[in-house]
């Protein structure tokens, strides 16, 4: 009897060690990573051939990202308001910066998600976030405790559903332009590179187009309304609409592509600052590619596995890997510093 339930009572300590050595863990790959990305780099000669640096360049990258994330904030604070939140899109707009300066310390976007959606869901039309002590004390709840979105309310239910909506028209607009950098470019990493491509745009116009038509069809729109409704976010499916039904899908399609497209354009001006002179395609593949990557909690914000991806990548188009490292580390940089008015939304609470 004892040895058939010994293995079951020592599976939750098992479990209790990795959860708590699991954040140590990413620490020690993020640096594995970055020592891999940068081991065979010979910082001497690098740094003897005058390396020229040109700093117009990297505000060039830093004004791309903010607008980056003036932009996500942007779609964001509208799928809100379309679903009866009444905080000002100005607002909106800080909580996106806030969650992005979260991320920074985290292996993935989840937190940086989750501090929005409950926040933005308390967000008054004066940009406060609680307006009175009983309020105060339930924001505080919500996000220094664990919440069960089982058991959650109808509101802090709809925040979480439409920072999802948001996500996934973030994923569209960056497995897009990730599909068009592959027919213009995939064939330097394989013969099969622009075919993928292809089949890349195909998944993702077919997708836009069940979704529209889901939602233009009466007999599917009142099913999903069903659906809704059983999960207590009835007041979801104009943010749905908004993001998914024709014709909007399509200006929701391409402001996703332009919002990756200036994060690529400021990986590009880091580079350049330091003279890699990158085709845009390169930059189309790769940045897309750990993008996708950066969603599995594997490292730190990204820091190792963003160098050692576009290491590899940029290689096959002849990029110097010192170069390369150099400007994936100061894209990272300026990342941080893009977000850092952010602190400004965490510092105003306790």
């Amino acid at each position: 009897m004892s040895a058939k339930s010994g293995p079951a009572s020592t599976s939750p300590r098992w479990k209790y060690l990795l959860k708590r050595s699991w954040p140590t863990i990413r620490v020690v790959l993020s640096i594995a990573l970055l020592w891999k990305a940068t081991s065979g780099i010979d910082w001497a000669a690098l740094f003897a051939s005058e390396l020229q640096i040109e700093p117009l360049w990297f505000v060039a990258a830093f004004f791309c990202l903010s607008g980056a994330f003036f932009c996500g904030g942007l779609r964001w604070g509208l799928l809100m308001r379309s679903v009866g939140f009444e905080g000002s899109i100005a607002g909106y707009i800080s909580l996106y910066f806030a969650g992005g300066l979260i991320n920074q310390g985290l292996p993935s976007t989840l937190g940086g998600d989750s501090y929005r959606a409950i926040a933005g869901s308390h967000l008054k039309p004066s940009g406060e976030l609680a307006s009175s002590a009983a309020e105060e004390k339930k924001l505080d709840t919500e996000l220094h405790q664990e919440v069960s979105l089982e058991e959650a309310d109808p509101t802090l239910r709809l925040g979480f559903a439409m920072t999802f909506v948001d996500r996934l028209l973030g994923l569209a607009g960056n497995n897009l332009l990730g599909g068009i950098g592959l027919i213009l470019g995939g064939a330097t990493l394989a013969i099969w590179g622009n075919q993928l491509g292809y089949a890349v745009i195909a998944v993702m116009v077919a997708s836009f187009l069940i979704a529209a038509i889901g939602l233009a069809w009466g007999p599917t729109r009142a099913l999903l309304q069903k659906l809704l409704d059983r999960f207590r976010m009835n007041s979801a499916l104009p943010g749905v609409r908004m993001a998914f039904a024709w014709p909007m899908n399509i200006a929701q399609a391409l402001f996703g592509m332009g919002i990756h497209f200036l994060t690529i354009l400021a990986l590009g001006f880091c580079l350049k600052a330091y003279g890699a002179e990158v085709p845009i395609e390169a930059l189309m593949i790769g940045l897309p590619a750990l993008s996708l990557l950066l969603m599995l909690p594997i490292s730190i914000s990204g820091w190792g596995l963003r160098e050692a991806t576009l290491t590899s990548v940029l290689a096959l188009w002849g990029i110097s890997p010192s170069l390369t490292v150099l400007g994936s580390i100061s894209y990272g940089a300026m990342t941080v510093l893009c977000v850092l008015p952010g602190a400004y939304v965490l510092l105003r609470r306790k």
